[in-house]
């Protein structure tokens, strides 16, 4: 497994959760890796990306509720997200890149819930 996702769950609108996604020290320092998220019928959408050099993006939907970091002692990014709505809920997948000037892959961890009620 090359990226291992946690931290999904329920949350009452409001409220946060942290997600994180492990990777090894190779992929680690060579790529941009980021969070997708897909809710039922609609398509994958980027969340938040971090590059190799901190450089981020972040979807307009959750600009100033939600932040991307990484841990790189731990070889480990976290999407921090407050202010949670119902329409964050949705499956959430870990995602890394080759960053520029990198030979291109690709790698998906598994998904993990994230439910935000009402």
């Amino acid at each position: 497994v090359q990226l291992q996702a946690s931290g999904g769950g329920m949350v009452q609108a409001g409220g946060s959760l942290r997600l994180s996604c492990a990777t090894s020290p190779s992929i680690a320092s060579r790529s941009v890796m980021g969070w997708y998220r897909q809710a039922p019928g609609k398509e994958r959408e980027l969340v938040a990306a971090i590059s190799s050099g901190d450089n981020t993006n972040y979807a307009d939907s959750v600009k100033g509720r939600f932040t991307i970091s990484r841990e790189n002692a731990k070889n480990t990014i976290y999407l921090q997200m407050n202010l949670l709505e119902p329409g964050d809920t949705a499956v959430y997948y870990c995602n890394a890149r080759a960053d520029i000037g990198m030979a291109p892959y690709e790698y998906w961890g598994q998904g993990t819930q994230v439910t935000v009620s009402s």
